[in-house]
């Protein structure tokens, strides 16, 4: 099941469309209530953790924001099954979900990078489908035991404590055809982290809906969310600068996944070099306007709202602003609340 959506305008008709923030698990304890308080007050309908690798465990950030906040769904994106159990996943869920009085939703995805820690990733496809429906089954309070080589479950195997009062719902990270396939069958959201681009909207919702036609669900039941670094400021090149630098960190990981982007000749081995090097400033200038705007949000309020614009028109159900938001981040999530959700609300 998806979660309750806010109205958003379109250039054509009216449709439920999210708006959210991605903030990375990089803050002090408090800081994580301050941007949740904020993000509330200005109308955002989930806040999203990431649980990137060597950052802070996101359960934490997220108790503290459900302390704060009545209505914003909250979630990870995403929990990794191959460096947490799926028992400790539904765990986590399970907990956030009793502190924020049922606004939990689960997030899972297969990761990256998880070389440098040693941790290999076989079947992905595989593991995230067993992943999800261990999870499921502890959620629900199912007696009835999992037969599976990835994550069995014996027999009378149940969580001894309260569980949510209904499922919370399943979004799934990936940029892969199968993985999306094997959502559309399972999940409710799927979300394409790193991407602003309209075009793989399209691809997206092409792969889910031939998964969900194959496991008899209709097509559009499984909504798109697309979110990616965000850097909104009045000075719009300042923000487009520090969004290059940003975007400069992860280019060659996305736009690698991304079939329908085709970059300029020598970009990406560039970019890669100047990182390496710890030049994150001149990798950044290396990255034109057009890729900019396909891996990010960034410029002035009217620019980024027109670009989440876009994506709305092309059929997601949430746009994901992520992090840093701005040049400090509160203010960024301020920036973003007093003026770009307006934009995109209008009418």
């Amino acid at each position: 099941m998806t979660g309750p959506q806010s109205q958003v305008a379109t250039t054509d008709s009216p449709r439920r469309v999210e708006l959210g923030l991605g903030l990375q698990s990089d803050k002090r304890p408090g800081e994580y209530a301050r941007l949740a308080v904020a993000a509330e007050q200005h109308g955002f309908d989930v806040l999203s953790v990431f649980s990137d690798l060597l950052y802070q465990p996101p359960i934490a950030a997220l108790l503290e924001m459900a302390r704060v906040t009545d209505r914003v769904r909250l979630g990870a994106a995403c929990w990794n099954p191959y460096t947490l159990h799926p028992y400790e996943i539904a765990g986590q869920v399970a907990t956030l979900d009793l502190a924020s009085n049922g606004r939990s939703y689960i997030g899972l995805a297969r990761g990256t990078w998880l070389g440098r820690i040693g941790v290999p990733q076989p079947r992905p496809v595989a593991t995230l489908r067993a992943a999800a429906r261990t999870v499921t089954a502890l959620l629900t309070g199912d007696p009835a035991g999992i037969e599976d080589e990835l994550f069995p479950l014996a027999p009378g195997t149940v969580l001894r404590y309260g569980l949510p009062t209904r499922l919370p719902p399943l979004l799934i990270g990936t940029w892969g055809e199968q993985t999306a396939r094997m959502a559309g069958a399972v999940a409710d959201e799927v979300k394409l982290g790193g991407s602003a681009n309209p075009a793989m909207v399209g691809v997206m919702r092409g792969w889910l809906d031939a998964g969900s036609r194959q496991a008899g669900r209709r097509p559009g039941a499984v909504g798109v969310v697309v979110g990616a670094v965000t850097v909104v400021d009045e000075d719009g090149p300042a923000a487009r600068a520090l969004a290059r630098r940003e975007v400069a960190m992860y280019l060659a990981v996305v736009a690698g996944l991304d079939p329908t982007v085709v970059l300029p000749a020598g970009l990406l081995d560039g970019v890669q070099r100047r990182v390496e090097t710890g030049d994150h400033e001149g990798a950044g200038r290396l990255i034109p306007d057009e890729v900019l705007d396909l891996f990010s949000f960034s410029g002035t309020p009217e620019q980024v709202a027109a670009q989440a614009q876009r994506l709305i028109d092309a059929g997601v159900s949430r746009v994901e602003f992520g992090t840093p938001h701005g040049r400090t981040g509160i203010e960024g999530v301020e920036l973003l609340g007093r003026r770009v959700v307006p934009l995109l609300r209008r009418g």
